[in-house]
């Protein structure tokens, strides 16, 4: 018997670059269960997430809200658990996706990667409650967990244990199918750094990728900005481990990582396809909701830099880090397939279930999350065609047509804004910022960024206009200087 309700899945994975799908045209990875959905659902072909690190979009997609709302600017970094609050968590202060849903009827479950705060007990109305322990990915071996109040240590890869958990709660959950569910499997990988992906890899796809030439991974030059950014770590935050910079210079050449990291992309694949055979098993296919996402993309040394918008000096919003997938399937009775080219975001995921779910969507005042639902159904609509992104010091606008990253002014820094014509130069390398004849639209995206933020961010955690931020930020030093030594995270 079919619920009243939908049900939901929003599988997230874990720095998972949208062009590195078969089904978004790459010929070496290997993903024929997400090519598969993409064949029977709606592919966004442009979507973004608002930041390009791990904790601000996490929290993003459970509230709709944008960094500068919600207060989480970077990844909340394990190293400084001990400063925080007692049960701390990071976006406590709103009504949360989950929560909002449980008032629905919905049975709620987390299964997979939390990263937003003390992850000891349920939080946000989840009640199901499977998690690591800590928020960084070290290895996919041998992890910490937390399942439902019980602790214990995974000897195996913690894909394999997030997909065998979700696949325990659906078969639960088909035997009160009168009950919807909002499942939100949060996979750890294919994650991109080491020392997780270093060396050739171990796992049952390893022999997919032996030998391969990985000629889907450019290989560029290191990018100034990336070196730029190696030095001001070292003179600015000298405590901070140097390590870690001098490797994502060298990933992007270190074929063994690369195939490994496709390789954990594999998995994840194979995991993907296993909860949609459960669904099928257990008779909830039709009625389900099914969202395959990543919280932000990366780049693969395009631009010449490995990893996340904030691994450069400024941070940036190229496409490749942003760029994430999103491949929605509605239930059966609304599904169709297509490949959908508007310019999307991860805030709208908020809104789009909420919508499904028939919930009221947060007002237009309070945050730009919009439902996909009449793009999925492929009815018109007026939608904007922009996405706006934050990095700290770079707040960006994409359209369809221009990229204007602009800088946090004035420091005592050689800060510059980068404009790039998509049409033109898709690869966004000719920046024409200084060019007379792009004045005008300069002026006009400039307006659109500083009336988006005008109009979203909350002062308390407006970095640009003395705001602070949750936990950490990866440029302390910045705000120290623009606001004066006594500028600290808050909570």
């Amino acid at each position: 018997m079919p619920s009243r309700k939908p049900n939901v899945i929003l599988i997230f994975s874990d720095n998972h670059p949208a062009d590195m799908m078969g089904c978004s045209g790459n010929a070496e990875v290997q993903t024929p269960h997400l090519d598969r959905l993409a064949a029977g659902a709606v592919r966004f072909s442009n979507a973004f997430c608002p930041n390009a690190m791990c904790s601000p979009c996490r929290a993003s997609v459970l509230t709709g809200l944008m960094p500068s709302q919600h207060g989480i600017h970077t990844w909340l970094d394990d190293d400084v658990v001990a400063e925080w609050p007692d049960e701390w968590n990071a976006i406590g202060e709103f009504d949360a996706l989950p929560e909002r849903l449980a008032r629905l009827g919905y049975d709620t479950a987390l299964i997979g990667k939390y990263h937003l705060g003390i992850a000891d007990a349920p939080q946000n109305g989840f009640r199901e409650w499977v998690t690591l322990q800590i928020g960084h990915v070290l290895s996919f071996y041998d992890n910490d967990m937390i399942d439902n109040g019980e602790r214990y240590r995974y000897s195996g890869h913690s894909v394999d244990f997030f997909t065998e958990k979700a696949l325990d709660y659906l078969a639960r959950r088909g035997r009160e199918p009168e009950k919807p569910f909002f499942l939100f499997l949060t996979y750890p990988a294919p994650y991109g750094h080491w020392p997780s992906i270093q060396g050739e890899p171990t796992n049952r796809h390893a022999d997919t990728y032996k030998g391969m030439a990985m000629h889907s991974v450019p290989r560029e030059g290191i990018s100034k900005n990336l070196i730029d950014w190696m030095f001001v770590r070292h003179d600015k935050m000298p405590k901070d481990d140097p390590g870690f910079y001098r490797d994502v210079a060298r990933i992007p050449n270190d074929l063994p990582t690369l195939r490994n990291y496709y390789s954990q992309m594999s998995m994840v694949d194979e995991g993907v396809g296993q909860v949609l055979g459960a669904l099928e098993r257990e008779g909830l296919s039709d009625d389900t909701l099914v969202i395959y996402t990543s919280d932000h993309g990366m780049s693969l040394g395009q631009h010449g830099f490995w990893g996340h918008g904030e691994d450069t000096w400024p941070s940036n919003t190229h496409r490749e880090a942003h760029h994430i997938p999103l491949i929605v399937k509605p239930p059966v009775s609304e599904a169709r397939a297509n490949v959908e080219p508007s310019l999307v975001g991860t805030t709208d995921i908020f809104a789009t279930i909420l919508d499904y779910a028939g919930a009221d969507l947060p007002p237009p005042a309070e945050s730009r999350s919009r439902s996909l639902r009449a793009l999925l159904a492929g009815e018109p609509t007026e939608w904007e065609d922009a996405v706006f992104m934050e990095q700290e010091e770079t707040r960006a606008i994409r359209t369809s047509k221009w990229l204007l990253m602009r800088r946090f002014a004035p420091t005592g820094y050689d800060f510059h804004d980068e404009l790039y014509d998509l049409e033109t130069d898709p690869d966004e390398r000719n920046n024409l910022i200084d060019e007379p004849a792009c004045a005008a639209v300069v002026a006009e995206l400039s307006d659109r960024i500083d009336s988006f933020f005008s109009r979203y961010a909350n002062p308390k955690w407006d970095l640009w206009h003395g705001g602070t931020a949750k936990s950490n930020s990866t440029r302390p030093f910045l705000w120290k200087e623009a606001w004066g030594k006594d500028w600290a995270p808050d909570y």
